[in-house]
């Protein structure tokens, strides 16, 4: 595996060059994916009792890039994407554009607020959502499906519907490739993992559950229908990268309330800290679009 070690100076930092350059778009993949995964293991007994708990459906797929230990429950079945569809999408537009301050800062908002215009701004740019669905197997998801802007591709008519819709195991492949692999130029690649680490939607989910110093880069995602995601990377201090668990979960409740942007936010662009995260629903332009 080509796996790209990040260390938490190279996550909270970028390539200062890259804010003076004017934004373009470029016509083609740039760089290398890592090799793929293999099929997806049986599902984990533990994941399986939690989800008939929950009484919703749940989908998950954990990698350690250390010593490629995996964990599942429904890792090849299709789950709505929601918002956390802004991360490919981002990925797609920072690998055609020369990583000018404009095209980066529309991504880091699409990524650390959910913000909708900034993530359909620039897919106009790229030529609209297919454009996507073409570049996604250069990040080894050849499964992922992209439809609709936002907040449209929030909205699912039932489980027949693939629309905006990809499989836990491929999020996990996508992680893999960008932001610890080849999938994009370095500049890209630093900018889009500081922009998941800055993420201000995450506090009640991944980030919530981990030992505190442990950096956390996440995208989460909540449907119409209930459905709350979750996707990301975990960085240990001492220990290899972690593909976190992408959980689509279509639950029988109502999502939680509205949870208010981290304070990390208010720091300067490359300040922020690691906190900890897991499923919330910070409503900018839709009360269930993050």
């Amino acid at each position: 595996m080509n796996q790209q070690h990040i260390t938490r100076r190279s996550v909270l930092t970028t390539n200062v060059g890259a804010a003076h350059t004017a934004c373009g778009i470029a016509t083609a993949p740039t760089t290398a994916p890592s090799a793929p995964l293999s099929a997806a293991p049986p599902d984990d007994p533990d994941l399986a009792l939690l989800e008939r708990r929950c009484g919703g459906r749940i989908g998950v797929r954990a990698l350690d890039t250390g010593s490629g230990a995996t964990m599942s429950l429904q890792g090849r079945e299709r789950f709505l994407t929601a918002s956390t569809a802004k991360l490919p999408l981002a990925a797609a537009v920072l690998d055609r554009a020369t990583t000018g301050m404009t095209v980066a800062d529309l991504c880091d908002a699409s990524l650390t607020v959910s913000h909708n215009t900034a993530t359909n701004l620039p897919l106009g740019l790229l030529g609209g959502p297919t454009v996507v669905t073409v570049f996604a197997p250069g990040l080894d998801d050849a499964t992922t499906r992209f439809h609709r802007n936002e907040p449209q591709l929030n909205v699912s008519t039932g489980p027949d519907d693939e629309r905006d819709t990809p499989t836990p195991a491929a999020i996990v492949e996508s992680m893999r490739a960008v932001p610890l692999g080849g999938g994009l130029q370095p500049a890209g690649r630093e900018w889009l993992t500081t922009s998941l680490v800055a993420n201000t939607t995450g506090d009640a989910t991944i980030r919530a559950d981990v030992p505190a110093g442990w950096l956390i880069g996440d995208r989460t995602g909540t449907g119409a229908q209930g459905e709350r995601n979750d996707v990301g990377i975990v960085l240990p201090p001492d220990r290899a990268p972690l593909v976190s668990p992408s959980t689509p979960t279509r639950p029988t409740r109502s999502p939680r309330p509205a949870t208010p942007p981290s304070r990390r936010r208010q720091r300067s662009r490359y300040g922020g800290s690691s906190v900890n995260s897991r499923h919330t629903t910070l409503g900018k332009e839709r009360s269930w679009d993050t």
